[in-house]
């Protein structure tokens, strides 16, 4: 099956924000099915492509998990802290030496061999950002510091070591909320890379 094209002319952009990352809002005109032509305006956040990784452990049956304050969530009325997969924008980085990089910082292991899952677009239709999605065995003796990110870059993250069972209920109990995380997680559960009872 081929990939379909929008079709897609007279495309004008405003700059709304340049200050953390940049919100730019887009008119443009898209052909309909029908063939006729609509006028729409939509906002785009570009904040840069990112990686997340979930680090498991074969022998324990556990993954490492990280806990941190986010601020989007706590507006939407989330008033827990997110319990999350490790992960980071790439920063002209490859996404490959970002994640292994973010993965040291969060969570205090000195990874060396990442495998990429697949690739993703997590808000599509506000966001510009691409995930990179990886998994890598972690062992006990891989872990050089606390972990905890960086304070300077207003990170203060606790690092989670957690049976994958509890992993697999705390999504059905909605205390793993995070899209990113889920998805790893299901890849570790539909692959029987570890065992879920």
């Amino acid at each position: 099956m081929s990939a379909k094209h929008p079709q897609i002319r007279n495309v004008r952009e405003t700059l709304l924000s340049d200050n953390w990352y940049t919100l730019k809002k887009y008119t443009y005109e898209l052909q309909r099915r029908d063939g006729s032509w609509q006028e729409q305006t939509r906002e785009c956040y570009d904040k840069g492509h990112g990686a997340t990784i979930l680090l498991y452990n074969i022998v324990k049956n556990s993954i490492i998990l990280i806990r941190q304050f986010r601020l989007p969530m706590y507006i939407d009325g989330y008033n827990n802290f997110l319990i999350e997969a490790a992960a980071g924008l790439l920063d002209n980085a490859t996404p490959e030496e970002r994640i292994i990089a973010e993965t040291e910082e969060e969570t205090g292991f000195k990874i060396k061999k990442v495998d990429k899952v697949f690739e993703a677009y997590m808000s599509p239709g506000a966001v510009t950002e691409k995930i990179y999605f990886y998994i890598a065995e972690y062992h006990d003796h891989e872990r050089v510091n606390a972990g905890g990110g960086l304070a300077d870059e207003g990170e203060d993250i606790e690092v989670l070591e957690w049976p994958f069972p509890k992993a697999l209920e705390a999504i059905k109990k909605g205390e793993i909320v995070d899209g990113k995380t889920i998805m790893l997680i299901q890849h570790l559960a539909l692959n029987d890379i570890l065992k879920s009872a």
